[in-house]
């Protein structure tokens, strides 16, 4: 199927007219975090796998606004919303968080799906006040549906959005683990990347990874990089895929990856690339890596500082043999949620 996406030039002439019911994914991202762009593309594929039967169209982030009185327009009651998935449920990326409630607050008539999100309200007086905004917002919607891509973000939305109208919340992985590699691609792998971020969620002590550096001299070359690309201003639905099958082949090419990116993780796995993950500013890597992916062999977490200590973990990572997995049946809940709404 064609992909389909509403932008600025003809946001209310594109709409498709076919009899087959719509499936509106807004807030579709066309910043350079590939993270984000690689969750975008597993829904469509999720979506167009699972449920043929659904127009899918995407709703560029930028056109949300423009978008949503031509989307009520033409809804019909057997339609879906949904809110793309992602790390920014919360105060710390309000521009996503404002978008969010605009769509949960506007569509209340429909089943209303927030994708698989880690969520993070801080403990202070600016946090206090967007979550009550949060919560006013998703309340007004009682076909709302939050999915959790953790158990620490599962139990958050539990007691977050608990007041007078309950918002049901559901537990899957992050999306991008829907495309999880049959088989791991072959490549000449050499030298270890660093796959580090240089946002306000960077923890990581520049000591530790000064020592880490050191102590992969025998991976030569050691390269730093960020799954935030600097090569390109914007990435739209046409361009996604491309990029992000790039990304995948720079980590398969990799004998070792350390990084504080969850989804440089993912990428990893999908690849079969020995990866070593750390913390960032409120654990949502740690915490899913915990609840999907700490059976698989070739990737691990770590909070350590000491070097030995680390230097132990990557050596066991690097004896670690490639094996079957399957995570398919862990979107369970979200493949019934969606499967009951015909």
């Amino acid at each position: 199927m064609a992909n389909f996406y509403i932008n600025p030039n003809n946001v209310v002439h594109e709409l498709p007219k076919n009899n087959k019911p719509k499936f509106f994914m807004f807030g579709v991202p066309s910043y350079t975090n590939l993270g984000d762009q690689a969750i975008s593309l597993a829904e469509r594929k999720y979506i167009e796998a699972e449920f043929p039967e659904y127009q899918y169209i995407e709703i560029v982030e930028e056109d949300d606004d423009e978008a949503i009185p031509v989307v009520k327009k033409n809804l019909s009651s057997a339609d879906i919303i949904a809110f793309t998935g992602g790390g920014n449920m919360g105060n710390l990326y309000l521009d996503h968080e404002k978008a969010r409630r605009k769509v949960f607050s506007t569509f209340t008539d429909n089943l209303t799906i927030s994708f698989p999100q880690s969520i993070h309200f801080e403990d202070n007086e600016a946090g206090l006040y967007e979550r009550k905004l949060s919560q006013e917002a998703y309340q007004k919607n009682p076909n709302l549906v939050l999915v959790a891509r953790d158990a620490q973000s599962y139990h958050r939305m539990q007691t977050t959005f608990n007041n007078k109208v309950i918002n049901k919340v559901i537990f899957t992985p992050d999306m991008v683990l829907y495309m999880q590699s049959k088989k791991a691609p072959k490549s000449k792998r050499q030298g270890s990347l660093f796959v580090l971020r240089r946002d306000s969620e960077k923890v990581v002590k520049d000591k530790v990874i000064q020592n880490m550096k050191a102590l992969l001299r025998a991976y030569q070359p050691i390269e730093f990089t960020d799954t935030v690309l600097d090569t390109v201003k914007t990435i739209t639905p046409d361009t996604r895929e491309k990029l992000f099958r790039k990304e995948l082949s720079l980590f398969s090419g990799q004998k070792l990856i350390i990084t504080d990116r969850w989804h440089a993780m993912v990428f990893s796995v999908l690849t079969g690339t020995p990866c070593l993950l750390m913390g960032n500013s409120y654990g949502k890597g740690k915490h899913a890596y915990f609840d999907w992916l700490e059976h698989i062999n070739w990737v691990s977490y770590t909070d350590e500082e000491d070097t030995e200590r680390i230097k132990q973990q990557i050596n066991t990572l690097m004896e670690a043999k490639t094996h079957a997995y399957d995570l398919i049946p862990d979107f369970k809940q979200l493949h019934d949620l969606i499967a009951h709404n015909r």
